[in-house]
């Protein structure tokens, strides 16, 4: 559920990392070589802090990465606003994203980053690299075939599917959707490369560039609206797409030259019995990447025909959304996977529920008072984001109602994007994808009877489409949560729950006061209402969870007390 449903593919592969150098157990050697050895094997550096290293280096990154998508986001939205030229971009966009996700995308990194690093563990070194060759060679198969299929049948396609709701369609907007899907066809294959180098870097437990990839993606973008000519129109994001997915690649690839003992297998492929084993654990994730891609092109479908603006607006709002998400969850999905799947290779179970525990605790932690603010806030974020030139007072207003919708599901998001990776540490892949195609049919049906009964009712349809999404999203949580406490035989689930609570109780009070902010000052300059708004929410909420006496944030607290007394 956690897949971008229609958003530009800046996170299509959820991996980030550290700064070329910072490999959390083994430091870099003297001749500056990036070590090899998975993070386990440094016993003077616990799991749980190693991640937390990784995962604080890995969010920065993401903010960083965020900040220039923000920027990008104010570019496409002066440029485009909710236009119907954006929904064809959308439309298109959405294409792509899914033939991404069916060939590479979450099913390659999950199949692979375990297997790799299991390699590692072994210290199976040539092993691991005839891997990653024959992956890649088999994956340039595939992405080229299915490309140029696309570019032949993309007519049938846009025509027959994405605007199938759509009475009297404009040909223009046709035309127009099948030009910008065949301009952005080769980001799949760029991307597909530059998703399964980002897992052998993570693998490395290097993490910085590959977090950062997702800026040049948007900086891409941004050349392509500043620099191309503006009688292009919404070509120039198109073209703007495959710069910056070149760039995406590009910025990984002198870390990748670094590593030690890689090499590169030309004749490496189907054949070797590990890559048949990495396509064979891609096949569950590959089914369930389908089938949540089906429903984000169903309600790319469905939002097209709600009217102009209805797509973009959901597009708008799920990429504010998707800015917490990426810097709370993704940053710790991705630090976690190499150590959760080492700890399983090691045979280290009780140390792999103590890691996922502490992991889900912050996950609360984070998720629910940023939940509480986005839905308190979203109209102020969105004014500051995005609110100029095309995009008016109107497009605010929809974008708000979706992001309301939208934010409720936050908590959920999160924590399914830690819980699938503790299935795939532990190289079950059937699991959450079976799961996962269970939630994403219920919202595919969800979607449709909402966004009916929301017009009926006289609210804007398309907040029921993001509603669906959150409610399935929750589901899909409990389900992964409930199966994997079984299998571990127990997930320190009061412990998780307690922290939730306090959190929760923290939420409440930060979001009354908020509340109590906005009731006065909303009129206010809108980059007042929003720094100050958060200033607040921040303030109270650290002060709840201080008086809460939440463990997490008193062990944070001795150590900083410690580390300035020593400096004392």
């Amino acid at each position: 559920m956690t897949e971008n449903p229609s958003t530009p593919p800046d996170n299509r592969q959820k991996v980030g990392e550290t700064e070329h150098g910072s490999h959390l157990s083994n430091p870099p050697q003297e001749n500056g070589e990036v070590c090899a050895l998975p993070p386990l094997r440094n016993e003077s550096r616990s799991a749980g802090q190693q991640i937390a290293r990784a995962a604080s280096i890995v969010m920065m990154a993401y903010i960083v990465s965020t900040l220039v998508g923000i920027v990008r986001g104010t570019v496409i939205s002066h440029a485009f606003g909710t236009s119907m030229e954006l929904d064809a971009y959308n439309a298109a966009n959405r294409v792509t994203e899914l033939l991404f996700n069916l060939t590479a995308g979450g099913a390659l990194g999950s199949a692979f980053i375990p297997m790799f690093t299991g390699m590692l563990t072994r210290k199976d070194t040539q092993g691991a690299w005839k891997l990653a060759s024959g992956v890649i060679n088999a994956l340039l198969v595939i992405l080229v075939g299915v490309s140029a299929l696309m570019w032949v049948f993309a007519p049938v396609i846009v025509d027959k599917i994405l605007f199938a709701l759509v009475a009297n369609a404009n040909p223009g907007m046709l035309d127009l959707t099948v030009t910008l899907l065949r301009t952005m066809l080769p980001t799949v294959i760029i991307f597909g490369i530059s998703g399964l180098v980002m897992g052998m870097l993570n693998a490395h437990q290097v993490f910085l560039w590959p977090a950062l990839a997702p800026a040049m993606y948007s900086l891409g973008q941004i050349a392509g609206i500043l620099f191309l000519p503006k009688s292009m129109g919404v070509q120039r994001l198109a073209y703007g797409a495959v710069i910056g997915a070149l760039g995406h690649l590009a910025l990984q690839l002198p870390t990748l030259s670094r590593l030690p003992n890689r090499f590169y297998e030309k004749a490496a492929g189907i054949k070797d019995e590990a890559v048949r084993q990495v396509l064979k654990l891609m096949l569950p994730r590959i089914l369930g990447a389908g089938v949540v891609q089906l429903n984000f092109v169903a309600n790319t479908i469905i939002g097209l025909s709600l009217g102009a603006g209805a797509a973009s607006s959901l597009t708008w709002a799920f990429t504010i959304m998707l800015m917490p998400q990426a810097a709370i969850a993704q940053s710790a999905g991705t630090a976690s996977l190499p150590t959760l799947s080492a700890q399983v290779e090691l045979g280290q179970f009780d140390q792999f529920k103590q890691t996922l525990s502490g992991i889900m605790r912050v996950m609360l932690l984070l998720a629910l008072p940023a939940t509480i603010g986005l839905v308190m806030l979203r109209v102020p974020i969105i004014r500051v984001l995005y609110e100029r030139g095309s995009f008016d007072a109107s497009s605010t207003q929809m974008v708000a109602w979706a992001l309301l919708w939208y934010a409720i599901g936050l908590t959920g998001h999160s924590l399914v994007e830690v819980l699938s990776r503790a299935f795939y540490a532990m190289h079950d892949t059937r699991t959450p994808v079976i799961v996962g195609v269970l939630a994403m049919t219920a919202n595919i049906l969800l979607s449709f009877v909402f966004a009916r009964l929301f017009g009926e009712i006289g609210w804007l349809p398309l907040g029921g489409l993001a509603f669906a999404n959150s409610l399935a999203t929750a589901v899909e949580c409990l389900a992964l949560l409930q199966i994997l406490r079984k299998r571990l035989k127990g997930l320190d689930g009061r412990e998780i729950f307690r922290v939730g609570l306090l959190s929760l109780m923290a939420s409440f009070v930060m979001g009354s006061a908020i509340f109590t902010f906005m009731a006065f000052f909303r009129d206010m300059n809108k980059y007042f209402v929003l720094i100050l708004g958060v200033a607040i929410g921040l303030l109270v909420y650290g002060v709840m969870l201080w008086v809460l006496k939440v463990p997490e944030v008193q062990s944070v607290l001795g150590k900083i007390k410690g580390q300035l007394a020593k400096k004392g």
